[in-house]
Protein backbone atom coordinates (compact mmCIF):
# COMPACT_ATOMS: atom_id res chain seq x y z
CA UNK A 1 0.00 0.00 0.00
CA UNK A 2 2.94 2.33 0.66
CA UNK A 3 4.41 1.89 -2.85
CA UNK A 4 2.00 2.35 -5.79
CA UNK A 5 4.52 0.74 -8.16
CA UNK A 6 4.18 -2.64 -6.47
CA UNK A 7 1.93 -4.67 -8.76
CA UNK A 8 2.22 -8.10 -7.18
CA UNK A 9 3.17 -9.74 -3.89
CA UNK A 10 3.88 -13.37 -3.11
CA UNK A 11 5.33 -15.45 -0.31
CA UNK A 12 6.58 -18.82 0.82
CA UNK A 13 4.63 -22.05 0.36
CA UNK A 14 5.44 -24.64 3.00
CA UNK A 15 5.46 -27.85 0.96
CA UNK A 16 4.41 -31.14 2.54
CA UNK A 17 5.49 -34.24 0.62
CA UNK A 18 3.77 -37.35 1.95
CA UNK A 19 2.94 -35.46 5.12
CA UNK A 20 6.57 -34.46 5.70
CA UNK A 21 7.48 -30.77 5.65
CA UNK A 22 10.26 -29.68 3.29
CA UNK A 23 11.92 -27.20 5.62
CA UNK A 24 15.22 -26.32 3.97
CA UNK A 25 16.11 -22.69 3.30
CA UNK A 26 17.46 -20.68 0.37
CA UNK A 27 18.27 -16.94 0.27
CA UNK A 28 17.89 -16.55 -3.53
CA UNK A 29 14.28 -16.71 -4.70
CA UNK A 30 12.38 -15.87 -7.88
CA UNK A 31 15.28 -14.63 -10.00
CA UNK A 32 15.65 -14.73 -13.77
CA UNK A 33 19.36 -14.80 -14.60
CA UNK A 34 20.60 -12.82 -17.60
CA UNK A 35 21.18 -15.93 -19.74
CA UNK A 36 17.74 -17.45 -19.06
CA UNK A 37 18.01 -19.75 -16.05
CA UNK A 38 15.10 -19.30 -13.66
CA UNK A 39 15.72 -19.76 -9.92
CA UNK A 40 12.51 -20.59 -8.07
CA UNK A 41 12.99 -21.64 -4.42
CA UNK A 42 9.75 -19.90 -3.39
CA UNK A 43 9.01 -22.81 -1.05
CA UNK A 44 12.40 -22.42 0.64
CA UNK A 45 12.79 -18.63 0.82
CA UNK A 46 14.11 -16.85 3.89
CA UNK A 47 15.03 -13.25 4.71
CA UNK A 48 13.44 -9.85 4.31
CA UNK A 49 10.84 -8.82 1.70
CA UNK A 50 12.54 -8.01 -1.61
CA UNK A 51 11.88 -7.42 -5.28
CA UNK A 52 11.93 -10.52 -7.48
CA UNK A 53 11.44 -11.42 -11.13
CA UNK A 54 9.00 -14.33 -10.71
CA UNK A 55 6.28 -15.26 -8.22
CA UNK A 56 4.80 -18.72 -7.68
CA UNK A 57 1.21 -19.50 -8.59
CA UNK A 58 0.36 -21.14 -5.28
CA UNK A 59 1.01 -17.91 -3.34
CA UNK A 60 0.68 -14.68 -5.28
CA UNK A 61 -1.70 -11.72 -5.37
CA UNK A 62 -1.93 -8.64 -7.58
CA UNK A 63 -3.05 -5.04 -7.52
CA UNK A 64 -6.19 -4.69 -9.62
CA UNK A 65 -4.84 -1.53 -11.25
CA UNK A 66 -1.81 -3.50 -12.45
CA UNK A 67 -3.81 -6.34 -13.95
CA UNK A 68 -6.36 -4.26 -15.87
CA UNK A 69 -7.58 -6.50 -18.70
CA UNK A 70 -4.59 -8.86 -18.48
CA UNK A 71 -5.45 -12.57 -18.36
CA UNK A 72 -3.42 -15.74 -18.06
CA UNK A 73 -1.72 -16.64 -21.34
CA UNK A 74 -3.88 -19.18 -23.20
CA UNK A 75 -0.93 -20.19 -25.39
CA UNK A 76 0.57 -22.15 -22.49
CA UNK A 77 0.58 -25.90 -23.20
CA UNK A 78 -0.70 -28.49 -20.73
CA UNK A 79 -4.08 -30.18 -20.48
CA UNK A 80 -4.17 -29.76 -16.69
CA UNK A 81 -1.48 -27.65 -15.06
CA UNK A 82 0.10 -25.17 -17.48
CA UNK A 83 3.63 -25.04 -16.04
CA UNK A 84 5.17 -21.54 -15.97
CA UNK A 85 1.84 -19.77 -16.49
CA UNK A 86 2.70 -17.45 -13.59
CA UNK A 87 6.06 -16.53 -15.13
CA UNK A 88 4.29 -15.34 -18.28
CA UNK A 89 1.85 -13.28 -16.21
CA UNK A 90 4.45 -11.73 -13.91
CA UNK A 91 7.01 -10.89 -16.60
CA UNK A 92 4.28 -9.17 -18.61
CA UNK A 93 3.54 -6.97 -15.59
CA UNK A 94 7.25 -6.28 -15.03
CA UNK A 95 7.65 -5.17 -18.66
CA UNK A 96 4.86 -2.71 -17.99
CA UNK A 97 6.88 -1.23 -15.10
CA UNK A 98 5.35 -2.95 -12.07
CA UNK A 99 7.41 -4.30 -9.17
CA UNK A 100 7.01 -7.82 -7.79
CA UNK A 101 7.71 -8.43 -4.09
CA UNK A 102 8.48 -11.75 -2.36
CA UNK A 103 7.97 -11.83 1.41
CA UNK A 104 8.60 -15.24 3.04
CA UNK A 105 6.53 -14.23 6.05
CA UNK A 106 3.41 -14.33 3.83
CA UNK A 107 3.04 -18.09 3.93
CA UNK A 108 0.63 -20.84 2.90
CA UNK A 109 0.65 -24.58 3.57
CA UNK A 110 1.00 -26.43 0.28
CA UNK A 111 -0.03 -30.08 -0.07
CA UNK A 112 0.77 -31.01 -3.70
CA UNK A 113 -2.24 -32.90 -5.03
CA UNK A 114 -2.36 -35.71 -7.54
CA UNK A 115 -2.58 -34.44 -11.10
CA UNK A 116 -4.92 -36.08 -13.57
CA UNK A 117 -3.15 -35.13 -16.78
CA UNK A 118 0.15 -36.00 -18.44
CA UNK A 119 2.14 -34.07 -15.81
CA UNK A 120 2.49 -36.45 -12.85
CA UNK A 121 5.01 -34.29 -10.95
CA UNK A 122 7.73 -36.81 -10.01
CA UNK A 123 7.23 -39.35 -12.83
CA UNK A 124 8.73 -38.62 -16.24
CA UNK A 125 6.33 -38.04 -19.09
CA UNK A 126 7.72 -36.82 -22.40
CA UNK A 127 4.65 -34.74 -23.29
CA UNK A 128 4.68 -33.00 -19.90
CA UNK A 129 8.34 -32.04 -20.36
CA UNK A 130 7.75 -30.90 -23.94
CA UNK A 131 4.93 -28.65 -22.70
CA UNK A 132 7.04 -27.25 -19.85
CA UNK A 133 9.97 -26.40 -22.12
CA UNK A 134 7.67 -24.98 -24.82
CA UNK A 135 6.10 -22.62 -22.28
CA UNK A 136 9.44 -21.53 -20.84
CA UNK A 137 10.94 -20.94 -24.29
CA UNK A 138 8.01 -18.89 -25.59
CA UNK A 139 7.89 -16.73 -22.46
CA UNK A 140 11.59 -15.95 -22.30
CA UNK A 141 11.99 -15.27 -26.02
CA UNK A 142 9.22 -12.68 -25.76
CA UNK A 143 10.80 -11.16 -22.65
CA UNK A 144 14.42 -10.98 -23.90
CA UNK A 145 16.16 -8.62 -26.28
CA UNK A 146 17.50 -10.14 -29.54
CA UNK A 147 20.99 -10.58 -28.04
CA UNK A 148 19.68 -12.27 -24.91
CA UNK A 149 17.48 -14.50 -27.08
CA UNK A 150 20.60 -15.83 -28.80
CA UNK A 151 22.37 -16.31 -25.46
CA UNK A 152 19.36 -18.08 -23.96
CA UNK A 153 18.86 -20.46 -26.89
CA UNK A 154 22.58 -21.27 -27.01
CA UNK A 155 22.79 -21.88 -23.25
CA UNK A 156 19.59 -23.94 -23.13
CA UNK A 157 20.72 -26.25 -25.94
CA UNK A 158 24.39 -26.55 -24.96
CA UNK A 159 23.97 -26.62 -21.14
CA UNK A 160 20.40 -26.52 -19.83
CA UNK A 161 19.21 -27.56 -16.36
CA UNK A 162 18.44 -30.83 -14.57
CA UNK A 163 14.82 -30.35 -15.59
CA UNK A 164 15.21 -29.01 -19.14
CA UNK A 165 18.29 -30.79 -20.45
CA UNK A 166 20.91 -29.40 -22.78
CA UNK A 167 23.89 -31.36 -24.12
CA UNK A 168 26.06 -30.92 -21.00
CA UNK A 169 23.27 -31.93 -18.64
CA UNK A 170 22.48 -34.97 -20.81
CA UNK A 171 26.13 -36.09 -20.71
CA UNK A 172 26.25 -35.56 -16.96
CA UNK A 173 23.07 -37.52 -16.23
CA UNK A 174 23.49 -40.29 -18.80
CA UNK A 175 25.84 -42.49 -16.68
CA UNK A 176 23.18 -42.69 -13.93
CA UNK A 177 19.93 -42.40 -15.86
CA UNK A 178 20.84 -43.99 -19.20
CA UNK A 179 17.96 -43.99 -21.69
CA UNK A 180 15.83 -41.88 -19.36
CA UNK A 181 18.35 -39.04 -19.71
CA UNK A 182 18.19 -39.43 -23.49
CA UNK A 183 14.38 -39.26 -23.44
CA UNK A 184 14.51 -36.11 -21.31
CA UNK A 185 17.06 -34.54 -23.67
CA UNK A 186 15.01 -35.29 -26.79
CA UNK A 187 11.82 -33.99 -25.13
CA UNK A 188 13.67 -30.82 -24.09
CA UNK A 189 14.90 -30.23 -27.65
CA UNK A 190 11.41 -30.77 -29.03
CA UNK A 191 9.94 -28.35 -26.51
CA UNK A 192 12.57 -25.71 -27.39
CA UNK A 193 11.81 -26.07 -31.09
CA UNK A 194 8.04 -25.85 -30.59
CA UNK A 195 8.42 -22.82 -28.32
CA UNK A 196 10.69 -21.13 -30.85
CA UNK A 197 8.23 -21.86 -33.66
CA UNK A 198 5.34 -20.40 -31.64
CA UNK A 199 7.40 -17.29 -30.90
CA UNK A 200 8.30 -16.82 -34.58
CA UNK A 201 4.69 -17.34 -35.65
CA UNK A 202 3.45 -14.74 -33.17
CA UNK A 203 6.18 -12.29 -34.21
CA UNK A 204 5.21 -12.64 -37.87
CA UNK A 205 1.53 -12.04 -37.04
CA UNK A 206 2.51 -8.87 -35.16
CA UNK A 207 4.64 -7.65 -38.09
CA UNK A 208 1.76 -8.24 -40.52
CA UNK A 209 -0.60 -6.35 -38.20
CA UNK A 210 1.85 -3.41 -38.03
CA UNK A 211 2.05 -3.27 -41.83
CA UNK A 212 -1.73 -3.46 -42.16
CA UNK A 213 -2.46 -0.67 -39.71
CA UNK A 214 0.62 1.38 -40.60
CA UNK A 215 2.38 1.52 -37.20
Amino acid sequence: MADPQIGGVGGRDWVYQGGKLEDKSQPVVGKLQWFGRVIGNHHLGIGAPREVDVLKGVNMSFRTQAIGELRFDDRMKGTGAQVHFEMSFVLTLKRAGWKMIYDPSIAVDHYPAQRFDEDQRHNFNDLALINLVHNETLILLEHFSPLRQIVFLSWSILVGTRESLGICQWLRLFPKQGQLASKKFLASLQGRWLGYQKYRMNSQKFDIKKQHFGY
